[in-house]
């Protein structure tokens, strides 16, 4: 069975975090303080816009001596982010980001955003999957015919 995007997007809910790229990067990073989120999407105009992470606020602060206050999501986003579709398979999106260094991946169909995944949600789905076979191998297993 090859897991998809969307089966992470199904387990994981469909909370959407986005922030306009004229917002400021001192509101952006209260934002993904006060939701305990990593990432936020940019969108301008109901369009993918880049991706904000934790790593661009924190290379950002380091450029400015410390002072969001005057830097906008726009100067500090990833403009081109890593993007899957929900038909995504698993292993391909894991090898993407692997690739890439990429720790979030926006989840576009067409241009709807339609969720967020992590890296963390990747390797969370890959064991989850890995230990449903082991429990279906062993149940398989131990319900084995004896030979006559």
């Amino acid at each position: 069975m090859n897991m998809q995007v969307s089966d992470i997007l199904r387990l994981k809910g469909n909370a959407l975090y986005t922030i306009a790229p004229e917002a400021g990067l001192m509101q952006a990073a209260h934002v993904m303080a006060g939701q305990d989120i990593g990432s936020l999407v940019v969108m301008s105009r109901g369009r993918l816009a880049g991706i904000l992470t934790f790593r661009e606020i924190i290379r950002a602060a380091a450029q400015a001596g410390g002072s969001l206050n005057a830097i906008t999501v726009r100067g500090a986003m990833d403009p081109r982010p890593l993007v899957c579709t929900p038909e995504t398979d698993m292993d391909k999106v894991r090898r993407m980001m692997l690739d890439r260094h990429a720790r979030y991946s926006p989840v576009m169909d067409g241009d709807d955003l339609m969720g967020v995944i992590s890296f963390y949600d990747v390797a969370k789905a890959v064991v989850d999957s890995q230990n449903f076979e082991n429990r279906m191998l062993k149940a398989y297993i131990r319900d084995w015919p004896e030979e006559k």
